[in-house]
């Protein structure tokens, strides 16, 4: 299991959301990803469905049964994070608004640094 891991909630986002989990993939550093999904309908949660077979056991989903909110998505995300033993877990949105270039930047400076 990888060590890192970044929560993203979803809602709608099937826009974004091959292109978000193809950045996060390809990054020179291994990240899991987990998807917090509320129910979208607009197929997000069946993309990603899809995708995890491309992504074997580093893209993960939750499914949630409707719109129930972004803090709420967060805190179960890092409740199944923890429960999963991930020794470095962040958050990040679907829509760019966070680069997921920076992720190995960040881990690095958690992991080596004494960043939190």
């Amino acid at each position: 299991m990888n060590e890192r891991l970044v929560i993203v909630p979803t809602y709608n986002e099937i826009e974004n959301i091959d292109r978000i989990v193809a950045v996060v993939m390809q990054l020179s550093t291994d990240i899991d990803l987990l998807i917090v999904d509320d129910n979208s309908p607009d197929g997000t949660g069946q993309r990603i469905k899809a995708l995890q077979s491309e992504y074997k056991d580093r893209l993960h989903l939750l499914e949630r049964s409707g719109k129930l909110g972004l803090g709420t998505a967060y805190i179960l995300g890092f409740q199944w994070a923890l429960k999963k033993g991930y020794l470095y877990i962040c958050e990040m949105d679907a829509d760019f608004s966070h680069d997921p270039n920076d992720l190995p930047r960040l881990f690095e400076a958690c992991k080596h640094q004494g960043a939190d």
